[in-house]
């Protein structure tokens, strides 16, 4: 079988905000779906059907089993058009590009749209297991007396819900918990750390002012810019912020150089390259190849955000590349330090990165990091990137996502 050319004909997001901020009333479906609706629009896909559009969210209710179809049935989109869910953490909005990529190229799809959404405003609450246990005995009770004999099991303090929180279950720490270990594991120093992060804010405001993200993104309930962005902080500012992972010494993690929870949807528009060509689109890139990885965290072997080190010289090996073949580099940043950490333990591997290619507008410190959208934005932030580069010029994608995992992609134009 010949495997036809996958190819990335534009993205769409909303603005990403900062959790109980603008988007606070607005759920992963609305935000997906606003998502999809301005793919729609600025490609004339209004009551078209499309092969499959597959997206998905980490943090998910029960009632969003069908959260990418209901997603569709509420856009502009046929309903003709089907859909599927997909969920690896931080990686699902690549793994999406990566999955609807490959049904293009083996022939299963024409055009087809990838992404994630997420809302940690709207982050389900759960309630303590006694509470649980009535609800369900009470639900499946016949009679009334049934019913209170499970309800009058619960006492007061089975009455409180459980914190919302994004923990490994195997280690019950949070994400940041966890890397504050790799941050000193590693040696990564606090000025490295706000360096990037400043740089990150500086770089993203820049592509902002020149009008690179007007074409990439559409307002929604009335904002029309990230709202975490700050344009003017400085490293004396990020400087003056407070340790909230670590201790001690190795307390050198801030909100300023950490992502913060973030509410937002990415969406990307996929096709074969002649289907492309014939409606009049835009060939922005290619999605050459990819690479997924696990890293065993657990035992303490291995670090949980530095699966992406075990695919990419795997991924750089199979298509006979260095990192010096590549234009642009996006590693996600989950915490400035994770992305210092990621660097040093490449550089152990033979693996240098140039720096002046890194997230050169900017990445998630700055942007915000809604967990299942940030793959489908850095696609297709990076795919612009490669078209206005020209013909010829690579892009390299590393993800880190929960459950130690990595997802990495060549993107050429």
């Amino acid at each position: 079988m010949e495997l036809r050319n996958a190819v990335i004909v534009g993205g769409n997001r909303t603005p990403f905000t900062k959790a109980g901020g603008k988007f606070a009333n607005a759920s992963a479906q609305d935000l997906l779906t606003s998502a999809i609706d301005g793919l729609v629009a600025r490609y004339g896909l209004a009551g078209q059907t499309v092969n499959e559009v597959a997206a998905g969210a980490v943090l998910k209710h029960s009632r969003d089993f069908n959260l990418t179809r209901e997603a569709v049935l509420g856009s502009a989109l046929s309903a003709h058009t089907p859909a599927c869910d997909l969920a690896q953490a931080c990686g699902t909005g690549l793994e999406t590009v990566i999955y609807i990529s490959n049904k293009i190229r083996l022939g299963q799809a024409t055009v087809g749209i990838a992404g994630g959404a997420d809302s940690a405003s709207d982050a389900p609450v759960v309630v303590s297991e006694p509470m649980r246990d009535a609800m369900l005995k009470a639900s499946r009770a016949k009679t009334l007396p049934e019913k209170l004999k499970a309800i009058a099991k619960l006492r007061p303090a089975h009455l409180a819900p459980v914190p919302p929180a994004v923990v490994e279950p195997r280690t019950g720490l949070s994400m940041g918990e966890s890397q504050a270990l790799t941050t000193a594991k590693w040696d990564v120093p606090r000025e490295a750390q706000d360096e990037m992060a400043l740089a990150s804010h500086q770089n993203l405001a820049k592509a902002w002012d020149e009008g690179f993200f007007d074409d990439l993104v559409t307002p929604y309930l009335g904002v029309a810019k990230d709202t975490i962005l700050r344009p003017d902080t400085t490293a004396e500012k990020l400087a003056r912020l407070k340790p909230v992972f670590g201790r001690g010494e190795n307390a050198t993690m801030t909100a300023g150089n950490s992502t913060a929870l973030s509410d937002g949807a990415a969406v990307v528009l996929l096709a074969e390259e002649g289907h492309a060509r014939e409606q009049g689109w835009p060939v922005l890139a290619r999605l050459v190849d990819a690479q997924v990885a696990a890293a065993d965290y657990v035992t303490g072997k291995e670090d949980l955000l530095l699966a992406p080190t075990r695919a990419i010289p795997e991924l750089l090996e199979r298509n006979s590349l260095t990192m010096d073949d590549f234009d642009y580099i996006e590693i996600h940043e989950a915490f400035a330090a994770t992305v210092l950490a990621t660097l040093k333990a490449l550089e152990e591997k033979g693996i240098t990165v140039d720096r002046s290619k890194l997230n050169v507008h900017g990445s998630s410190l700055a942007a915000g990091h809604p967990f299942a959208a940030t793959g489908a934005r850095i696609v297709a932030s990076l795919a612009k990137l490669l078209s206005q580069k020209g013909p010829g010029s690579r892009g390299f994608i590393s993800i880190c996502a929960a459950g130690g995992q990595g997802v990495t992609a060549i993107l050429e134009a």
